[in-house]
């Protein structure tokens, strides 16, 4: 499984220890039954989070991961308790039933705990990523990320371009050339408005700031 995809299971933690459960990678800890998987999902006979990883493999670069996305965001309930399906052992962060530990994770990085507690259900577009079933992995691929890094265009493109398609696609109806994505910079980066996990906003307003624009996916209300 990904380092980033993991990276969401920390927004199930607020105070927990990092501690093994006595049932780690067990979904029958929590799931006695089947009932849970969808109607057409063929009969298995794993009960571990390793087993399910048999078919559904890690998310491909820049793409979503619906398996792992999904799985996260229904076990960010107030009370879950990450461990169930993950460890934390000598700094590194891994799935529990694995064979390797999943990336290097410090217990105080309290960043990337706010980053996936976002992802998990805020209005912002991080949120609205998760609720489109694009894990971590689908923007930020194996890296874990530094405070503060950000995504290059190219990641973006992936699933919002080619470029041409989508300056032509946000061509306002009025006054076409005021057009972020089309614009007299030059190209620029999408991250210059676009923020994931904090509000976005609307880089042309700081020289222009009678323009009329359509306010930004993720920005605040």
């Amino acid at each position: 499984m990904n380092a980033l995809v993991a990276l969401a299971a920390l927004a199930l933690v607020a105070a927990a220890p990092p501690r093994p459960s006595a049932h780690a990678g067990s979904c029958k800890q929590c799931h006695p039954s089947w009932t849970v998987l969808p109607k057409d999902h063929p009969p298995v006979k794993g009960t571990t989070l390793a087993a399910c990883l048999g078919c559904h493999k890690p998310a491909a670069d820049a793409k979503p991961d619906a398996f792992s996305a999904r799985l996260h965001r229904a076990h960010r309930a107030p009370d879950a308790d990450c461990t169930v399906c993950h460890t934390l052992s000598r700094g590194r962060f891994g799935l529990a039933g694995g064979k390797q530990p999943i990336g290097k994770l410090a217990e105080g990085d309290a960043p990337l705990r706010r980053a996936a507690a976002s992802w998990a259900g805020s209005a912002l577009l991080d949120g609205a990523h998760a609720r489109a079933d694009v894990s971590c992995a689908g923007c930020h691929a194996g890296e874990l990320p530094e405070p503060g890094a950000t995504v290059a265009n190219d990641r973006c493109l992936a699933c919002h371009g080619p470029a041409d398609a989508l300056a032509k696609a946000t061509e306002p109806a009025v006054h076409p050339d005021r057009n972020p994505h089309h614009s007299h910079l030059g190209e620029i980066d999408c991250t210059v408005c676009h923020h994931a996990h904090a509000a976005s906003e609307n880089y042309c307003l700081n020289c222009h700031p009678k323009f009329e624009m359509k306010k930004l996916p993720g920005a605040e209300r």
